[in-house]
């Protein structure tokens, strides 16, 4: 038997011999007979390749951990805003004119993704004076470290906005990154994307430690970001393209665990940074947390490119060594692989053909998956943004709501991950991700309104109530949004062919960042507009909902290799495997001895011309009323 390509995804099972309608026919009244193609298992990854390799084998598990180990890495450069552009609290010297000290945390509020919370500003005088009325600063972090980037170059009040612009510039890198190298991956492969984002990330994210103002900062992270983004992408890529169906998702969690351990320890680096003799400990922290790169080096000889996308890009030759290299570290018998041996000979001359992500647009149903995914990793983070605010104690001290917001909020990824295991495994890719993404809505709603609701018949329960369910549901629609994005992003690499893989992937993380970019931004505008964003992303967590029942359920499937494989990535029928032949039944009849044509038919008179013209204009109603039953044209040939 033979690999080949069933409806709905999968794979089946052909065998040599063909059905009664294959026989062959006679070449009359020009009919031609088809010619059986000759079967090809080369296409066929999941199903033929990878099992005659070893399947999940030792090889690949040594490079899966190989991807895994930069994800705690990953952890810590992405988490980094947080320490290294924490507002700190703030004392006034020098008040100018008639001031007298100030005390408190400059503005503006932070976010989630970055910089400690900001408590309002409050002095010991009449308040006609306003808060950035002072010549003189003393400013003291509470995040760990002795100084940061905003109080080296004393980013505070009229010089604040320089802060969200050095926040936007490592996610907007990034985005960019995403889009550019996942283009580059799908062109070149997977390994010189690697490769070069090591190297260029170690480069760039060295130099932003000896930094000399907040302009070279900024453009600095955005570098670091754009190679952060293009070493996350490869690695994911890589990890899901060496893993069989059923090892696919518990491989991702597991870098997903390192990754969120790399935002539980940043606090505990950032604490041993603290101790260093010099003060611009910021500066060792960013030196700390790029230097473990250096041990992705080595990658360029151990880590091989991704077979997968060798074969689907008809690299053949390379894939031809590749294979016979997997074979050899997995142990497995040369006669396992001289099944397709012959086959990749044939295919030796071929010339390899590149895809770009433009291609997706030629097709019907992938890129309205990809939409839809884009729009839900987009929604799960910019909505994760608006109940981290809303979860922010506003009355609470700076170092307890600082540590507290941080751990709670990695507390929550760590629960995310734990849940989404048996989620997924019960419910699916696509029953998971569409509870988790009603959970999302109903907490959004019930915040926005409910809250609202009892704030407006009841002063009394306003006061005692608001707040407890207003964390309540903040932390549910955190943990949920968390979940919709991961999934998101996994249920993307999982649809989009190999082909094309790197492409849909960063367009998926692209949008996620620009989830990511909310936060920010409403920093920059002091939280105006918050409630309007926050119900702009209520209802497209309604929109996503709907358009999540159009998705196909990848689960258990063969990653897809080309276009045309994609494409077979449909919503399933309501119906079941096994109940789908039933509609069938009656149209199964056997049709290998009618030969006759309406061209053969013109030679038994006009009068059968007319029985055949008035057939043909039957309705297909009269079809399904006569339960499928169709009158053949022997019957029409002796006049009836």
């Amino acid at each position: 038997p033979i690999a080949a390509r069933g409806g709905g995804g999968g794979f089946g099972f052909a065998m040599a011999g063909g059905p009664p309608e294959a026989q062959d026919h006679p070449a009359e009244n020009g009919f031609t007979p088809l010619e059986r193609p000759v079967p090809r298992l080369l296409p066929h990854i999941d199903g033929c390749v990878l099992p005659s390799l070893g399947g999940f084998g030792r090889h690949q598990k040594h490079l899966v951990i190989l991807t895994w180990i930069p994800a705690l890495f990953i952890g810590f450069s992405q988490f980094s805003d947080h320490f290294l552009l924490a507002q700190p609290n703030s004392t006034c010297l020098q008040p100018r004119g008639n001031a007298s000290n100030w005390t408190g945390v400059l503005p503006p509020l932070a976010s989630a993704s970055g910089g400690a919370p900001a408590l309002q500003f409050k002095g010991n005088d009449s308040g006609e004076e306003p808060p950035c009325s002072c010549k003189e600063w003393k400013l003291e972090l509470q995040t760990g470290l002795r100084q940061n980037v905003v109080t080296k170059w004393n980013l505070v009040c009229d010089s604040a906005w320089k802060v969200h612009i050095a926040k936007f510039s490592l996610l907007v890198g990034s985005i960019f990154g995403y889009l550019v190298m996942g283009v580059m991956a799908d062109w070149f492969g997977r390994h010189p994307v690697l490769i070069l984002s090591v190297l260029f990330m170690l480069v760039f994210g060295l130099t932003v430690a000896f930094s000399v103002n907040v302009t070279m900062f900024s453009t600095l992270r955005f570098f670091e970001g754009f190679c952060l983004a293009g070493l996350a992408l490869s690695l994911y890529v890589l990890r899901i393209e060496l893993c069989l169906p059923a090892w696919r998702f518990s491989m991702t969690m597991v870098a997903s665990f390192l990754k969120v351990g790399g935002q539980l320890l940043m606090p505990g680096v950032a604490a041993l940074c603290h101790h260093w003799p010099n003060r611009d400990d910021w500066q060792v922290l960013q030196i700390v947390i790029i230097s473990p790169f250096v041990l992705m080096l080595p990658y360029v000889w151990i880590f091989p490119e991704s077979l997968r996308w060798l074969l689907a890009t008809q690299h053949y030759k390379r894939s031809k060594e590749m294979m016979l290299r997997i074979a050899r570290k997995n142990r497995v018998d040369i006669c396992h692989v001289s099944c397709f041996l012959p086959e990749l000979e044939q295919e030796l001359h071929k010339k390899p053909q590149r895809s770009c992500i433009v291609r997706m647009m030629s097709t019907r149903n992938l890129w309205k998956n990809i939409v839809v995914l884009c729009v839900n990793s987009l929604t799960g983070y910019g909505i994760h943004h608006c109940f981290a605010r809303s979860m922010m104690d506003p009355e609470a001290q700076p170092t307890a709501l600082c540590h507290a917001d941080y751990y709670t909020m990695a507390g929550i990824a760590v629960a995310t991950c734990l849940a989404l295991c048996p989620a997924v495994g019960l419910m699916g890719r696509r029953g998971g991700l569409l509870t988790f993404m009603i959970i999302t809505a109903l907490a959004s709603l019930l915040q926005l309104g409910l809250l609202n609701l009892i704030g407006k018949y009841s002063l009394l329960l306003r006061d005692t109530l608001n707040r407890k369910f207003s964390v309540a549901f903040s932390i549910i629609g955190m943990f949920s949004s968390h979940a919709v994005s991961t999934l998101s992003i996994f249920f993307c690499a999982e649809i989009t062919p190999t082909v094309i893989r790197g492409g849909g992937l960063g367009l998926v993380l692209a949008s996620a960042g620009f989830g990511m970019l909310t936060a920010p931004i409403m920093e920059l505008h002091n939280q105006k507009g918050y409630f309007l964003h926050h119900v702009i992303f209520a209802c497209c967590t309604l929109l996503c909902i709907i358009c999540l029942l159009l998705l196909p359920e990848p689960r258990g499937q063969p990653l897809p290799e080309s276009l045309a494989d994609g494409e077979t990535f449909t919503r399933q029928t309501l119906l079941q495997h096994g109940e789908q032949h039933l509609l069938l039944a009656k149209c199964d009849k056997d049709y290998s001895r009618v030969h006759d044509t309406p061209l053969h038919l013109t030679a038994t008179g006009s009068a059968t011309v007319a029985a055949a013209t008035a057939l043909a204009a039957v309705p297909a109603s009269y079809a399904l009323a006569t339960g499928g039953e169709v009158i053949g044209n022997c019957a029409i040939a002796n006049g009836v």
